[in-house]
C-alpha cells in the first residue's frame, strides 16, 4: 500500500519542479507560478515601449479606407458632372490649328541645331555663352509672340529647351575639365622623364578619352540620354531587354490615360467651381475648395512622378542601354525638406551639385549661401516654365520655391522623425494646390473677364 502512495508523491514533486523550470524559462524572475496563472509582465502592443512592429493589418485597413472614400468621391463626381473625359480634347491643349505646330517645331529645331566646330578657347567660350542665351531666350520670344502656341505646348517646348540648356552647360564643363587635366599631365610629363609612359587615355579599348569624344554621335547620345550630367564613358547595360521595355511602354500608355481622365473628370470641375469663391473673397469656401483640390492634385502629381521618373526614363534608358537607372531615391521617407529636394529628382540634383553648388563652394561661398543660390536657380526655372507658357508673370512658383528655405530650416530645427516626414508630406499636399489655384485664378481673370 505504501508503494503507490510513494509513487504519487514522487510524481507530484516532479510536476512542481517542471513548473518552476518553465517559470524561470519564461522570465518570471524565479517566482514559482501557480498552475492556473495566465498573466505576465508585458506592454500593450500600441505602446511606444513595446517592441511590436508588425502593423501590416493597419496598413491594409488604411488602403481599404482610402479606396472606399475615393470610390465615394468618384461616384459623387459622376452623378454631379457626368462623364467629362474626352481624349480628343487633349489634342487642343497642344494645338490650336492642326496645320500649324509651332511648339513641336521648336522642340525639333533645338535637337537639329547641334553642330560641330573647332574654335580657340576664348572664341569657343563666347560662342557657347551666346548659344546658351539663344536657347534660353528664343523659345520665350516664340511663345510670347505666336498666339497659336497653347500653354501646354509652350510648357512642353520650354521644358525641352531647358533640358538641352543644362546638358550643353554640363558638356562644356566636362570637356573643359578634360583639357585642364591633360594640360597638367603634359606639364608634369615635361618636368619629369621618370614618369610612367602610359597615358591616362589608354585604359581600355572600349573607353573613349578626350578629345576622341568630340563627335556629333557622342553629343547626340548625351542629348537623348536620361541624364543632365555629361561623362565621356557612361555605364552601359549589356543588352536591351524586350520584356522590360514593353512593360514600361504599357505603363506609360495606361498612366497617360489615367492622368487625362483624372484631370478632366476630377480636377477641372473643382477648379471651375472655385472661381466664384475667389472672386467674392469668401475665405471659408476658398479653404474648402483648396482641400477639395488637394486630393486629385496630389494623386496626379504622384502618378506623373511614376510616369516620368520610372516608366519614361527607364524606357529611354533601356533603348539607349544607359546603365545608371538611379532617377530617384526614397524621397517618400524624407524627414526634412532638404532630403526631399535632394532625392526626388536625381538628374537635376546631380547637375546642381556638380555644376553649380560645388563650384560656388570652390569660389569661397559658404554652405548656406550656396544652398540659397541653388534654390534661387531652381525658383527661376520653375517660374520660367509656368509664367511664360501662361503669358503672365505672377511669381507664385518663384515664391513657392524660395519659401522652401525657411520651411526647410523650421522642419530641420523643430521636427524629427515621423513628425518631419508628416510635415514634408503636408507641404506637398497643400502647397502645390495653392500655387495651382493662384495661377488658375489669375489666368481666368486675365483671359476670360
Amino acid at each position: 500500500m505504501a508503494a503507490p502512495a510513494t509513487r504519487r508523491r514522487r510524481a507530484t514533486i516532479s510536476a512542481v519542479r517542471s513548473d518552476e523550470a518553465a517559470g524561470e524559462k519564461g522570465g518570471l524572475g524565479g517566482r514559482t507560478p501557480n498552475k492556473l496563472s495566465c498573466h505576465r509582465l508585458q506592454e500593450s502592443l500600441l505602446s511606444s515601449a513595446s517592441s511590436f512592429s508588425n502593423y501590416r493589418g493597419i496598413l491594409n485597413w488604411c488602403v481599404v479606407m482610402l479606396v472606399l472614400s475615393n470610390t465615394r468621391l468618384f461616384l459623387e463626381n459622376l452623378l454631379r458632372y457626368g462623364i467629362l473625359v474626352d481624349p480628343i480634347q487633349v489634342v487642343s491643349l497642344f494645338l490650336k490649328d492642326p496645320y500649324r505646330w509651332p511648339a513641336m517645331c521648336l522642340v525639333i529645331g533645338v535637337y537639329l541645331s547641334l553642330l560641330k566646330g573647332s574654335f580657340s578657347e576664348k572664341l569657343g567660350l563666347f560662342i557657347h555663352c551666346l548659344n546658351l542665351s539663344i536657347v534660353l531666350v528664343f523659345p520665350v520670344a516664340t511663345v510670347l509672340l505666336l498666339p497659336s502656341v497653347t500653354p501646354v505646348g509652350g510648357a512642353f517646348a520650354l521644358s525641352a529647351y531647358t533640358i538641352v540648356l543644362l546638358k550643353l552647360y554640363s558638356y562644356k564643363d566636362v570637356n573643359k575639365w578634360c583639357r585642364e587635366r591633360d594640360q597638367v599631365f603634359v606639364r608634369n610629363l615635361r618636368r619629369s622623364l621618370s614618369c610612367k609612359s602610359s597615358s591616362p587615355r589608354s585604359r581600355s579599348s572600349f573607353t573613349v578619352s578626350y578629345p576622341g569624344n568630340l563627335t556629333v554621335k557622342d553629343l547626340y547620345y548625351f542629348v537623348f540620354a536620361p541624364t543632365l550630367c555629361y561623362e565621356l564613358n557612361f555605364p552601359r547595360s549589356a543588352r536591351i531587354r524586350l520584356g522590360f521595355l514593353l512593360r514600361r511602354l504599357f505603363e506609360m500608355l495606361l498612366l497617360t490615360q489615367l492622368l487625362v481622365g483624372l484631370i478632366q473628370q476630377w480636377m477641372v470641375p473643382v477648379i471651375r467651381s472655385s472661381m466664384k469663391p475667389f472672386e467674392e473673397m469668401d475665405f471659408s469656401r476658398m479653404v474648402e475648395h483648396l482641400l477639395r483640390l488637394a486630393v486629385p492634385n496630389h494623386f496626379i502629381w504622384l502618378i506623373f512622378f511614376y510616369w516620368f521618373f520610372h516608366s519614361s526614363m527607364n524606357l529611354v534608358a533601356e533603348l539607349l542601354r544607359f546603365g545608371d537607372r538611379e532617377f530617384y531615391r526614397d524621397w517618400w521617407n524624407s524627414e526634412t525638406v532638404t532630403y526631399f529636394w535632394q532625392n526626388w529628382n536625381i538628374p537635376v540634383h546631380k547637375w546642381c551639385l556638380r555644376h553649380f553648388y560645388k563650384p560656388l563652394l570652390r569660389r569661397g561661398l559658404n554652405k548656406w549661401l550656396s544652398q540659397a543660390a541653388v534654390f534661387l536657380l531652381s525658383a527661376f526655372f520653375h517660374e520660367y516654365l509656368v509664367s511664360v507658357p501662361l503669358r503672365m508673370f505672377r511669381l507664385w512658383a518663384f515664391m513657392g520655391m524660395m519659401a522652401q528655405l525657411p520651411l526647410a530650416w523650421l522642419v530641420a530645427r523643430f521636427l524629427r522623425g515621423n513628425y518631419g516626414n508628416a510635415a514634408v508630406w503636408m507641404s506637398l499636399i497643400i502647397g502645390q494646390p495653392i500655387a495651382v489655384m493662384m495661377y488658375v485664378h489669375d489666368y481666368y481673370i486675365l483671359n476670360y473677364q
